[in-house]
């Protein structure tokens, strides 16, 4: 049987979703974390997931809330991890401590050109100016998506690569289709099994 509700859902963000973490949002995309080098920025995103996982993700989750977070720990293991060099060993203790065995079920990999990624965060901002990764040149970027398309190779059972270059209609389809078929296919299918 399909369920007859929609299931609630928190949607957030990082850096960022909750207070303490905003604050931290604002002295990374100010370029803090860059001053002071990829390991204490690393840190304070791991300061901020902490705070964020504990305020907003666990309680939503406590009460069958569906969440969808707009970046998650993938993230820090790009930018910090690949793109700044910080140790594995020292990422995987911040994750142990920030989110211990809570991983995301499904992770949707928006991938677009470089060149048309920084066109649409242009446009994004407008007249303002860009934040401490936009700022950062083409072949950081070209780096960037390679290390994302590569979490999507390794972990398919997780993550799904979605062709964002494409309008935002069959962008949405996309999703919702590969949504669909990880969790409403298999949910019907385990309550047939349980009946």
């Amino acid at each position: 049987m399909r369920p007859s509700v929609r299931p609630a859902v928190r949607v957030t963000r990082e850096p960022g979703g909750s207070p303490g973490a905003e604050i931290i949002r604002h002295l990374v995309l100010a370029g803090m974390g860059k001053l002071l080098g990829p390991e204490a920025e690393a840190l304070l995103f791991a300061a901020a997931r902490d705070d964020h996982v504990n305020t907003v993700i666990k309680p939503a989750l406590g009460q069958g809330i569906w969440v969808l977070c707009d970046r998650f720990s993938d993230s820090t293991r790009v930018y910090q991890g690949r793109l700044g060099q910080v140790a594995p060993e020292l990422l995987n203790a911040m994750e142990r401590v920030t989110i211990g065995d809570l991983k995301p079920d499904l992770t949707f990999i928006l991938d677009v050109p470089v060149e048309v990624g920084m066109q649409r965060a242009a446009a994004r901002r407008g007249a303002g100016m860009p934040d401490r990764f936009e700022a950062e040149d083409v072949k950081f970027h070209q780096e960037l998506r390679e290390a994302y398309r590569q979490i999507a190779a390794d972990e398919p059972q997780r993550c799904v690569l979605i062709d964002a270059n494409a309008d935002a209609g069959t962008v949405a389809a996309s999703i919702w289709a590969a949504l669909r078929s990880r969790f409403f296919a298999a949910g019907a299918s385990s309550a047939a099994s349980s009946a």
